[in-house]
């Protein structure tokens, strides 16, 4: 006698299996970390009702520069040659990297930023991370690792100097190509003279304010914010002071 139950066991057992099946692709393994929700109010345009934490390190404004002018150029781990199969021109690609939230200098990804040698990162002859670079990475893997993003709707030009605000904007945005032997354009942005130089002749602030006449920068990213702009323009006006 054929069971009334009989005919529906087989579709069962495939829908268990597809399941199975569709769950042993595995992603990129991620020490220490489930992939964060932002909970901090934002979304990855900025926009929010919300005042930024002056604790919190926003992955959007503060670490995706660093790895975007850094890493991801051409002929290293952008979007066309993501070399040895890495992009590190976004969040999941950065997270791709190897992050351990537990313990955050034992990421992969940041023990090869602190690497010497044949091993640094970015290649010589580009300049390495600066300290202060590699704490804020550090302190965002802290963190979380939040793909988070936060703008001040308010902007503070007060006490504007380059080692304070110019410095590491230049250093998150532009050092990784304007530096080395050989760099972008013939511009070395990794010195105060070479800053100077391009604050003197007007070519930084036409670069950055996207002016008629000069090379948009960053060069294929996204203009640098108004408060941005606004504090470099404070600081060429003050006379592009080493303070």
């Amino acid at each position: 006698m054929k069971s009334k139950s009989g005919g529906k066991i087989l579709p069962v057992l495939l829908i268990f299996s597809l399941l199975y099946f569709y769950s042993c692709k595995h992603d990129p393994e991620l020490t220490g970390i489930v992939i964060p929700v932002d909970t901090t109010g934002n979304n990855n345009s900025g926009t929010t009702g919300l005042a930024c934490s002056k604790d919190t390190v926003y992955f959007v404004q503060a670490v995706l520069p660093m790895f975007q002018s850094s890493c991801a150029m051409s002929g290293c781990h952008d979007a066309i040659t993501h070399k040895e199969g890495l992009r590190l021109d976004s969040y999941a690609g950065i997270i791709s990297g190897g992050i351990n939230v537990s313990n955050p200098t034992n990421s992969k990804i940041y023990r090869v930023l602190v690497s010497t040698g044949e091993e640094q990162m970015p290649p010589p002859p580009a300049t390495a991370m600066s300290s202060t670079q590699l704490s804020i990475i550090s302190k965002w893997i802290s963190q979380g690792a939040k793909n988070n993003s936060c703008i001040e709707s308010a902007c503070d030009t007060t006490n504007v100097k380059y080692s304070t605000h110019i410095k590491l904007l230049i250093q998150n945005n532009c050092q990784g190509c304007h530096s080395g032997t050989s760099p972008g354009g013939g511009i070395n942005l990794a010195t105060y003279a070479g800053v100077k130089a391009t604050a003197d002749n007007g070519k930084f602030f036409g670069s950055i304010s996207h002016l008629s006449g000069y090379k948009a920068m960053p060069q294929n990213r996204n203009k640098l914010t108004d408060c941005q702009i606004t504090t470099v323009k404070i600081w060429i006006n003050q006379g592009s002071p080493e303070n």
